[in-house]
């Protein structure tokens, strides 16, 4: 199960309605203020 990089909270990827592709990868976020933190700084999240 993926993690919301920015706040930490585990998701179902299958019903994940937020997320992003970034250095390959699918990002998934809990809500649409987590996606927007995220695309402002991704490499502050990404490990």
């Amino acid at each position: 199960m993926p993690r919301d990089p920015v706040c930490e909270v585990v998701l179902d990827e299958r019903t994940a309605k937020f997320k992003i592709k970034f250095g390959g990868e699918t990002h998934y976020f809990c809500s649409i203020t987590c996606k927007k933190r995220f695309k402002r700084s991704p490499n502050k999240f990404v490990k």
